[in-house]
């Protein structure tokens, strides 16, 4: 009924066995591709620039190494139980 004043709510439970794996097996096949991701884009950004200031290779281990450093801090971010973001 239209008046009826109870509201269904068809979302899943947040708090259910089912969604807390699936959000876990979710997160474990999403650490690797940001790890990778951020020495990637640190490597490349590194080799432009080491290509456009004639400085090879020292901004490509540079600017990898900040990737790298980068993506363990957000994999370290990302697993910690603290729900800030």
């Amino acid at each position: 009924m239209p008046s009826d004043p109870k509201l269904t709510d068809n979302t899943p439970d947040s708090s259910s066995p089912s969604s807390n794996a699936s959000a876990q097996f979710a997160t474990a096949l999403e650490l690797p591709i940001v790890f990778v991701g951020a020495v990637l884009l640190g490597g490349f950004l590194g080799f432009y620039l080491d290509r456009w200031l004639h400085t090879k290779p020292w901004l490509m281990f540079v600017f990898g190494a900040l990737g790298f450093f980068g993506g363990i801090r957000e994999i370290i971010r990302r697993t910690s139980g603290n729900p800030r973001k």
